[in-house]
């Protein structure tokens, strides 16, 4: 027995499922986690020392790769003044003014430790500055383990939802309303059928948490339209495409500007960190100001400032985004035409570093979409890929993503690999 073996057996006698987040645990893929003693740049090393080309990237925040010495250097420096102080801290002034600097929607901001702390203080600030407590999310997009957001459609277009998981009340998930992605009539049927009103809207606006799904022409502009003329708010989860596909994320690439913006991943620099802001009207309604409260320990964490702020410096200087867009494309491409060689069908929806495969004969352009692709495939190709040193994410319903420590060589190592698992089924 190998020590991840072991190390997954200890861990399940005291651990929940044996991991402390669920996909960790390979349920979907089968077969026994791996564990990591470290990584440096696009690779990670086993406690039973296989490198692994890596294409999960820590879920999206390792954008410059493993272990930059840059941003352990801005840790390193940190250390030195101690790890937490519980009082304002210079870091954090500094990251407030990078992040009003560098995103369109953000005029003030608020730290906290996680994307979904992000999300669901961006839900609760929308609820106490509307007066309203309906919300609008679409299935498929995930926005954290957060009770209202943790739900599910039901079997309607317009359906309050239906808990998503046990321990959250059914009067929470009726506060959310659930509607299909890419769908805007069922956006404008649910406010005009929706009396009290609705307070806000949280989209990804480019889901990566069923797969990777881009919105159709116009869909993102209509929902800023939507929100304006009924006075509610729009909430942009960019906690995973946020500083990944552009400096400003996907608003700044599409122009469409949300009220609220929750962030995190990439910002901590690989330490724990979230962020949400917006327009200074709505944030002045956040304790000590106003009347929605808000807080959190460790948000502002000196060491997790330090890594931020190096991380988003890098970024600005470097502006690996073309050249991101190239690797992603190539291998995106590249993919494709194995498919095609091999008559599998095969959708790489691709947009700079992320990307995901969808093993179905049509373009996903929604949750259900998603569901058709063929999982088992997926799982094939998962097994092929780890076993041959390529690490791509244990579930069919994930987005890839590449780092700026990715070489060319990886990709057409990554694209042989993939033509011979091909070949295989």
């Amino acid at each position: 027995m190998n020590q991840s073996h072991e190390l997954f057996e200890r861990a399940k006698k005291i651990i929940p499922g044996g991991v402390n987040s669920p996909v960790r645990a390979f349920r979907s893929v089968g077969g026994t986690p791996f564990f990591t003693k470290k990584a440096s740049g696009s690779y990670l090393t086993t406690v039973d020392d296989k490198k692994l080309l890596d294409y999960v990237c820590t879920w999206g925040p390792a954008i410059h790769g493993h272990d930059h010495p840059v941003i352990r250097e801005a840790i390193s420096k940190a250390l030195q003044n101690g790890t937490s102080f519980g009082t304002p801290g210079p870091d954090e002034v500094e990251m407030a003014e990078l992040l009003v600097d560098i995103v369109p929607s953000v005029e003030k901001v608020r730290m906290c430790n996680s994307g979904t702390e992000a999300t669901m203080s961006s839900i609760r600030l929308a609820r106490g500055f509307t007066g309203k407590s309906k919300i609008i999310k679409f299935a498929g997009c995930y926005h954290g383990h957060v009770d209202s957001l943790l739900v599910k459609a039901g079997s309607g277009a317009l359906t309050f939802g239906n808990p998503d998981s046990a321990g959250i009340p059914e009067s929470f998930a009726k506060e959310t309303i659930v509607l299909p992605y890419n769908d805007i009539q069922a956006v404008e049927n649910a406010f005009a059928q929706t009396e009290e009103g609705i307070a806000a809207i949280i989209v990804e606006p480019y889901p990566a948490n069923c797969g990777f799904i881009l919105p159709k022409d116009g869909y993102l502009e209509a929902l800023r339209r939507i929100c304006s003329q009924n006075n509610a708010v729009l909430i942009f989860d960019e906690v995973m495409t946020g500083f990944r596909l552009g400096l400003g994320g996907v608003q700044e690439r599409t122009g469409v500007t949300p009220d609220l913006s929750a962030m995190g991943k990439i910002i901590g620099g690989g330490l724990p960190v979230g962020a949400f802001g917006g327009k200074t009207e709505i944030m002045n309604f956040l304790a000590p100001l106003g009347p929605v409260y808000q807080a959190g320990t460790l948000s502002g964490n000196p060491l997790a400032m330090a890594a931020g702020i190096a991380s988003l410096k890098l970024l600005r200087e470097t502006m690996p985004y073309e050249r991101l867009e190239k690797l992603g494309n190539q291998l995106a491409e590249g993919v494709k035409d194995l498919a095609n060689q091999f008559s599998i069908p095969l959708q790489v929806p691709q947009v700079g570093s992320m990307y995901c495969l969808f093993f179905s004969e049509t373009p996903v352009q929604n949750f259900e979409d998603a569901l058709s692709s063929n999982a088992e495939t997926f799982k094939k190709l998962f097994q092929h890929c780890l076993n041959n040193g390529v690490y791509l994410p244990p579930s069919a319903y994930e987005t890839c993503f590449i780092s700026a420590a990715h070489q060319e060589d990886d990709i057409a190592h990554t694209i042989d690999c993939i033509k011979n698992a091909f070949r295989s089924f």
